[in-house]
């Protein structure tokens, strides 16, 4: 995930755009962070999915073929 320090200038410069507004320089740096929190969250997202085990009410495994798949190629679970 991003710095503490990131999140933080993510922050600032959304709640300056909806006062005074950016300077290029400043709509270039958010662009910037931005992508990085998303490339950061689609990660960990990603992640989090390719962990999942599905179990149903019975105790049987019900998790989707393509996320067991992709388990088997990492040797997960």
């Amino acid at each position: 995930m991003l710095s503490q320090k990131k999140l933080t200038r993510i922050n600032e410069l959304s709640h300056k755009a909806k006062g005074k507004g950016l300077s290029e320089k400043e709509l270039a740096e958010q662009k910037t962070l931005r992508q990085e929190y998303l490339a950061a969250f689609r990660g960990s997202m990603k992640d989090t999915i390719e962990h999942v085990k599905v179990i149903d009410p019975e105790g049987k495994d019900v998790t989707p073929k393509k996320i067991k798949d992709i388990q088997d190629r990492k040797r997960l679970h």
